[in-house]
């Protein structure tokens, strides 16, 4: 077997709400219908769905390894993440690395990671 990708699929309780939040944090669309849409960020990219499942959503957790937190931080920080019905945590030190949680539009949970050195 030869992996060339691997990407979620990322429940939303309001399509255009979710939409406009990954966007506002710096995605870009890439592929999109009514039903789905690839956000795209670099070399990495998600599918987020038309679809809604409190189980699925609340119990869903994606790893963003990042190269500086605190940039993430502070891009999030100033974002009104209310109006998405999102939020974050503070930066957690963990024996791995930093890790700050974000909860999106639908409650999908982000671990926001920067691994030690």
């Amino acid at each position: 077997m030869q992996v060339t990708d691997l990407r979620v699929f990322i429940p939303s309780k309001d399509f255009a709400l979710s939409k406009a939040f990954y966007q506002q944090w710096g995605f870009e669309v890439g592929f999109e219908s009514d039903e789905l849409c690839e956000l795209i960020h670099g070399e990495c990219s998600f599918f987020l769905q038309n679809f809604y499942h409190t189980g699925l959503a609340e119990n869903l957790m994606m790893q963003l390894v990042v190269g500086d937190i605190e940039q993430v931080a502070n891009q999030l920080g100033s974002m009104d993440l209310a109006s998405f019905a999102a939020r974050t945590a503070s930066i957690t030190e963990l024996p791995h690395g930093k890790v700050l949680y974000l909860w999106g539009p639908a409650g999908e949970l982000w671990h926001i990671t920067e691994f030690h050195s």
